[in-house]
């Protein structure tokens, strides 16, 4: 049985907020705890609790969403950001914003958004359910899929690396390299196998020899090809490809030609 989603919708022009509480209402396990105009009302509302979910927008007076998602305390609800600007993209995904949806909000769109929530929000929630010892995976197990840390066996013993600091991984020759904030590691893992390793919410296959920490770019140029160059924020480029490109921009909710005009 699926729980129910407590969604906070802050938006300062009311006729977008009635739109989302209707579409909010026909969706099964939603439940609308309560609306925003401003960035201060939605830092009073999430810090009051009961919020697992903000459908925040970007533009609002005095603190805008971007402010107000950056000002969110630890442990805070999840934020989709409902905006019209697709501008804005990469500076959300940067402060851990779970999604971005395009204005006029489509039905389907926010569905599959609020889904990839309810996803993410079930393994987190699973160890505070399971009061009894938790029993050893039976021989052939399949393994959780995202790690809290990533092993990487060095010369110098093996690193646990935090997968939100990891801005990609890239394969070259035979070997892969994982780029850290604490540095470069030489692994043995393939990209398929880190690709399953680490959480899908956060990292992309952007080419064949590339894995994208979404969250540690800090800008996506335009290549003659149709694919990106996308620059992390520690000044490292990797290549995104055609294909990668157009699911890139399909899941930002940027329209074909949208990096250009802006």
């Amino acid at each position: 049985m699926s729980t129910t989603l407590r969604v906070l919708i802050a938006d300062d022009e009311l006729l977008a907020r009635k739109r989302l509480s209707r579409l909010l209402s026909a969706l099964p396990d939603v439940e609308v705890c309560g609306e925003a105009a401003d960035g201060e009302a939605v830092l009073a509302a999430v810090r009051a609790g009961g919020v697992d979910v903000v459908l925040l927008d970007i533009h609002m007076p005095g603190l805008s969403g971007l402010d107000a998602l950056a000002l969110l305390p630890q442990g805070r609800p999840h934020v989709v950001l409902c905006t019209a600007h697709a501008e804005h993209a990469v500076e959300a995904f940067e402060h851990g914003a779970m999604d971005y949806v395009l204005k006029p909000v489509e039905p389907a769109r926010l569905q599959k958004a609020l889904e990839r929530v309810r996803a993410r929000m079930e393994p987190e929630a699973r160890p505070r359910e399971v009061s009894a010892p938790a029993e050893k995976p039976a021989a052939g197990a399949t393994a959780p899929r995202a790690l809290a840390r990533l092993p990487i066996p060095t010369r110098q013993g093996i690193v646990l690396v935090d997968p939100e600091t990891i801005s990609h991984a890239a394969l070259d020759d035979e070997l892969v390299t994982v780029f850290t904030a604490q540095g470069e590691f030489l692994t043995d893992f393939t990209l398929n196998e880190l690709a399953e390793k680490l959480p899908a919410e956060l990292f992309h296959r952007v080419h064949r020899r590339a894995l994208l920490n979404l969250r540690q770019v800090a800008r996506l140029e335009p290549l003659e090809t149709g694919g990106y160059l996308a620059r992390t924020a520690r000044g490292h480029a990797v290549e995104v490809s055609r294909q990668s490109a157009r699911e890139l921009r399909r899941m930002l909710g940027l329209r074909r030609g949208a990096e250009d005009e802006g």
